[in-house]
């Protein structure tokens, strides 16, 4: 969940220059599988597609002012994103422009706002304009 709010605070300090999209995966450590010891919620594998809805209401509650999507039951998001445990990216013109390592150990927030401040630089930099008549 820690990790939830940095996310949040990072899309609130972006919104200007970027969308921020969730994206709720399979869950990693579940309550009837491969249980974390420091686990914030008793999840179990997700059966359908309403236990899944039901388990990303957390992380709404987590971030509630990002939009959030659901994967599908074949997982296609994250087998298309290799997303499992948890990634970040940046997409522009249908173009991974940034792609974080694999969670847990690769989530690193610091990277993506690296990349969003030299985006920003970039976007408030005028641009010289040569004009020969």
């Amino acid at each position: 969940m820690a990790r939830l709010r940095s996310f949040q605070r990072l899309a609130a300090h972006f919104v200007d220059i970027a969308d921020f999209l969730l994206v709720y995966i399979e869950e990693a450590h579940p309550s009837d599988g491969w249980v974390s010891s420091d686990a914030a919620y008793n999840i179990p594998k997700h059966q359908c597609l309403q236990d899944r809805l039901r388990a990303a209401q957390l992380m709404r509650e987590g971030a509630p002012d990002c939009p959030l999507a659901v994967d599908t039951m074949d997982n296609a998001s994250s087998a298309a994103y290799g997303a499992y445990f948890e990634r970040l990216y940046i997409i522009q013109e249908e173009k991974v422009m940034y792609q974080g390592g694999r969670g847990p150990e690769g989530y690193k927030i610091s990277e993506l706002r690296s990349w969003l401040d030299e985006y920003k630089t970039r976007l408030q930099s005028p641009s010289t304009v040569v004009i020969q008549v």
